[in-house]
């Protein structure tokens, strides 16, 4: 019997997935209408797992404050929208989270000439926040405990609160570091601009699923993982061995579809859609992106960050 959620999926013929409206390097629109970015990646991964087609999926796109909405509601099958992982999001939703698709942390967007060093240089400064998300809290919260506080001038979108920034209203903008690299890429002159060392919270993005199917919850996990193994078994492979480990990756995880509601050939059919983690990454907001958000912990363990991807055997 076909788990009731992926049952929903193969019958509507589309995965629903819920991501952030404008967001370049994580989920946004092109000029071209294609939904571009490492969480719109994601979605495809497991649209390739579940349909095997990697554009089967309704975008769903959602503010902040209204990012889990549709997955209650019913609406929707997965949230891939840089929602963090916190305890109070599982406790307060009947929610899971199925992995981290990206380590980050909130910090400040400045100009280059205002010379700040640190987020110190900004207490008693107004700096523009977008409504919905955790960054008025973390604010205080981070300069509360040194004795001293910001103004936030709160948005309702984040292209409200770069309008804001770039309009000169504010000293700084405030979003996660990922974020920031993406909005900064929209302004007039982006390399008049730089993000600041500082990092005010931790905020691992994960991919959310309703906690009412286990199994949709266990195929979405395993396609995360099956990324980050096919990156780790490329890099022990060496430059010359990429097909190789990709086969065998693909042959390790495929023998145990029928067991998560799948065909033998689901891994090989998502890392021909999407990669691995690592070309993932690399078309979202590496170099060619435009954006160079360097992996920091979004590297490999083995390359001093922080994704480890579970056994496939």
């Amino acid at each position: 019997m076909t788990p009731p959620t992926l049952a929903a999926v193969r019958a509507r013929g589309a995965v629903g997935a819920v991501v952030s409206r404008d967001v370049p390097g994580l989920s946004y629109r092109t000029p071209e209408g294609r939904w571009s970015g490492l969480d719109t990646d994601v979605a495809r991964a497991v649209a390739a797992a579940a349909l095997g087609d990697p554009e089967a999926v309704e975008w769903l796109p959602a503010d902040p404050d209204a990012r889990l909405r549709p997955l209650l509601a019913g609406t929707a099958e997965l949230t891939v929208a840089n929602v963090t992982w916190t305890m109070g999001r599982e406790a307060e939703y009947p929610v899971l989270f199925a992995g981290v698709t990206c380590y980050d942390g909130e910090g400040f967007l400045v100009r280059a000439d205002d010379g700040f060093a640190d987020a110190w240089d900004l207490a008693g400064r107004p700096v523009a926040v977008q409504a919905g998300t955790t960054s008025a809290a973390n604010l205080a919260a981070w300069f509360g405990r040194r004795g001293t506080e910001v103004r936030t001038v709160v948005s309702e979108s984040v292209a409200g609160a770069l309008a804001a920034y770039a309009e000169g209203r504010c000293a700084a903008l405030v979003l996660d570091r990922v974020a920031l690299a993406g909005q900064r890429s929209r302004l007039a002159a982006p390399e008049r601009h730089r993000i600041l060392d500082t990092v005010i919270s931790r905020e691992p993005m994960a991919a959310a699923v309703r906690d009412d199917d286990p199994h949709w919850l266990r195929l979405c996990r395993w396609v995360l993982h099956l990324l980050l193994a096919a990156e780790h078994e490329v890099a022990e492979a060496g430059p010359d061995g990429r097909d190789r480990a990709l086969a065998g990756v693909a042959r390790a995880a495929g023998r145990h579809g029928p067991a998560i509601g799948l065909d033998a050939e689901w891994a090989a059919r998502v890392l021909d859609a999407v990669g691995t983690y690592a070309d993932v990454y690399e078309r979202a907001l590496g170099p060619g992106s435009g954006l160079d958000v360097p992996r920091g912990l979004n590297a490999l363990w083995t390359r001093g960050g922080l994704h480890h991807p579970v056994p496939l055997h």
